[in-house]
């Protein structure tokens, strides 16, 4: 056998057993096997699982809420407390996530409409502040993620803000304990209201008509029944308490619907420059 022969063979032999084989004249390292990715279920983070058990208890408090105030303020009430421990546990067990987020707002925006609507029924004369107040709380807060997803990437926090673009709702957002107060005291305002709806002639001077439809399901039926179900004393301080705070909260809206807008429109005119300049 020729040299030639023998040192080709040798470098196959070589080539068949050597873990790291010869690439265009160079020995590299056999590439290491990635380890296995950890398949999570998000569905079922202990944040998310509260977030269910949130939604839960709304739609058990909406089946009370037409004749069974104090049930229906208890579920109510236990919903909304349950709002500041899902926070906790995403923190706590390092489970945030954008579906948790979004879960969490699309309930409170829900829940609180709801509340609203009922108290449009309950109070037709004042509908369209009730109305006016849904309208104003989905709007701020769907342009206020809608401006945080595109301008600000689809990774940031709705409630990351910068003290440049707004000073009030940097103190809103960046608090956890002023965001607290504010979102439960806003929330006892508008139960208090609906408490007083069972309790209160001066609001609602109907509760001392007597029910002149036969229908046991016609607006004059209900208030009828809700009429002297619970004392109006605790309602009216647990509505006066809480309405500065809730004044407050609308303002807080106003502002984030208006910084929502401009910071859209600032995406809208940069992207309308760079259109021009590729033109040109």
């Amino acid at each position: 056998m020729s040299p030639r022969t023998r040192r080709q063979k040798a470098a196959a032999e070589l080539e068949a057993t050597d873990p790291s084989p010869a690439v265009n004249g160079t020995f590299q390292e056999a590439p290491k096997e990635s380890p296995e990715e950890v398949q999570e279920n998000v569905f079922l983070f202990a944040p998310n699982l509260i977030g269910y058990a949130r939604v839960v208890l709304t739609m058990a408090s909406l089946y009370y809420m037409p004749l069974h105030p104090r049930t229906c303020s208890l579920l109510y009430s236990v919903s909304c407390l349950l709002d500041a421990l899902d926070g906790y546990a995403a923190r706590y067990y390092n489970q945030s996530t954008t579906f948790g987020a979004v879960l969490d707002m699309v309930t409170d925006r829900c829940t609180t409409a709801c509340l609203l609507v009922f108290l449009s029924s309950a109070w037709p004369r004042w509908s369209i502040i009730f109305q006016s107040l849904i309208a104003l709380d989905m709007a701020s807060h769907y342009m206020h993620m809608y401006a945080t997803l595109s301008m600000g990437g689809s990774s940031q926090s709705h409630k990351k803000v910068e003290a440049s673009r707004s000073w009030v709702l940097y103190q809103y957002y960046h608090s956890r304990t002023v965001l607290f107060i504010c979102c439960a005291l806003n929330e006892a305002f508008f139960i208090g209201l609906y408490l007083l709806s069972f309790s209160s002639p001066i609001l609602s001077p109907s509760l001392l008509q007597p029910a002149s439809d036969a229908s046991p399901w016609s607006a004059g039926a209900l208030e009828q029944a809700r009429a002297n179900k619970i004392d109006s004393f605790w309602p009216w301080v647990i509505t006066g308490i809480s309405f500065p705070v809730m004044a407050l909260k609308q303002f807080i809206n106003v502002v984030q619907l208006v910084k929502a807008s401009k910071w859209l429109v600032e995406g809208d005119l940069a992207a309308r420059n760079a259109l021009r300049q590729a033109k040109n």
